[in-house]
């Protein structure tokens, strides 16, 4: 289907887990380093081009999004000024953001809502530390403080409601239990900054770490002495990597090479997907978790894909 243009430059994309055409869209303006953001709330149409069906601006770019696990038109966003803001799209414009939640010191970088509780959230910042939090508190539950630089992902366990990784740019990721005084696991897993991380949903021993290193990595938490598999075949950093709500082994990741790829890392040749339609840095992927195979991306070329698995990303 046709891309969605957007004003500034792409830095994340997530598909709704209640409607299966619908997805946020972060951005940033001047690539994130100085001016306004604005959230896309966009909606898919079979026939036409993808409608805008709500907007909103920021005065600080929007490094991510993530929606509520139990509302279906609630939005946290992760914002360059430190703030993580709620949106709710059942309410007029003006009434947005519903909450503005400000304790990072440095720009946030990640959002993350609990799917199992589905009443909490993690953000995480350059400030070096991870944040919980309630939909109904004003003020966050707890700070995690432990890595030595940014952090520039946490992402929940799909199984376990207490349990999440991080990963960092101190070249570690790690495992933590809400219920723990500090991080119950550290792995030092790239030689290089770590940019990202994501849960196996399949298997919640395993995690996959991607970094600017050029390669994803994927462990096994009972046994990380060595990984399980190491991916190789991006050309410069890898930005993102998110495993597939559909397939245990499948793992889409994006990169600063401007390609989307998609991996089976249980098998000898595990590339089985390179999109190369960006032409920018590409920043943001994500899979549909309604619909098996769908796939959607976002970059610094200001565009929004969304494409099946298998197909031109560039088809109309």
């Amino acid at each position: 289907m046709p891309p969605f243009k957007t004003p500034f430059n792409g830095y994340a994309v997530k598909f709704s887990p209640f409607y299966e055409q619908r997805l946020a869209v972060a951005t940033s303006q001047n690539f994130g380093i100085l001016g306004n953001g604005r959230i896309h709330v966009i909606d898919l149409s079979p026939a036409g081009p993808i409608a805008e069906i709500a907007a909103y601006d920021t005065a600080d770019g929007v490094y991510d999004v993530s929606w509520s696990e139990s509302h279906d038109s609630l939005l946290v966003a992760a914002v360059a000024d430190g703030s993580v803001k709620l949106y709710d799209l059942s309410l007029p414009p003006t009434s947005n953001p519903v909450r503005s939640l400000s304790e990072h010191t440095r720009e946030t970088h990640s959002v993350d809502y609990n799917a199992v509780r589905r009443d909490s959230f993690l953000s995480s910042s350059w400030d070096d530390t991870i944040k919980l939090w309630t939909i109904d508190r004003p003020t966050s539950v707890r700070t995690f403080k432990e890595h030595a630089y940014c952090v520039y992902s946490a992402a929940w366990n799909p199984r376990h409601a207490d349990v999440f990784a991080s990963a960092s740019g101190d070249c570690t990721a790690r495992i933590w239990d809400v219920r723990e005084p500090g991080s119950t696991m550290i792995l030092p897993a790239h030689e290089f900054e770590i940019l990202s991380c994501d849960w196996n949903k399949y298997d919640d021993a395993v995690i996959a770490t991607s970094s600017v290193d050029k390669s994803i990595k994927v462990w096994d938490v009972r046994n990380y002495r060595v990984p399980v598999a190491v991916l190789n075949g991006h050309g410069y950093a890898v930005r993102k990597v998110k495993f597939s709500p559909h397939r245990a082994s499948v793992i889409a990741s994006c990169s600063y090479d401007m390609t989307v790829c998609l991996w089976d890392y249980m098998v000898e040749d595990s590339l089985i997907g390179r999109y190369d339609h960006h032409t920018e840095f590409a920043v943001g992927v994500d899979m549909s978790v309604l619909v098996e195979g769908l796939l959607a991306s976002t970059g610094w070329d200001e565009f929004v894909y969304v494409w099946q698995h298998g197909t031109d990303p560039k088809a109309p």
